[in-house]
């Protein structure tokens, strides 16, 4: 046994990096990323938006996901399952009309952007609205 933990031990990578360091870079980069999204809100202005909508919807899934646990029955789950799909999927809708409005894709027109977002909410909403029942 102390042979291998011995091996174990020689064999096992040494960690460069503290903890400060982790903590060092986790800090520089959340700031790059907070740059980033604000030049980005300055340039689309629009944008901000669809990020508050977006926020409203994880709140909105919370809220729904807290009450299921705090009642401790799932009684009409299909309707617990619609509202909770639709704030997902609006939310995936939501994010993918984001990144098409900001000129990530090239090919796409605003116009067209907006117009397939319309045409997969009103499926999404018309699915949701007929899995309730």
């Amino acid at each position: 046994m102390t042979n291998m933990a011995k091996t174990l031990k020689a064999n096992t990578p040494k960690v460069t990096s503290t903890s400060s360091a982790v903590l060092t870079d986790f800090q520089e980069t959340f700031k790059t990323s907070k740059r980033a999204y604000f030049a980005q809100i300055e340039k689309y202005p629009k944008l901000k938006l669809i990020d508050t909508f977006c926020f409203f919807l994880v709140l909105l899934g919370v809220i729904q996901c807290t009450f299921i646990i705090l009642i401790r029955d799932n009684f009409p789950f299909n309707a617990f399952l619609a509202g909770f799909i639709i704030c997902v999927g609006q939310f995936v809708l939501l994010m993918s009309l984001w990144l098409q409005l900001c000129n990530s894709f090239p090919g796409i027109s605003k116009n067209r952007a907006f117009a397939e977002f319309i045409v997969a909410s009103l499926i999404l909403h018309f699915v949701c609205l007929h899995f309730i029942n």
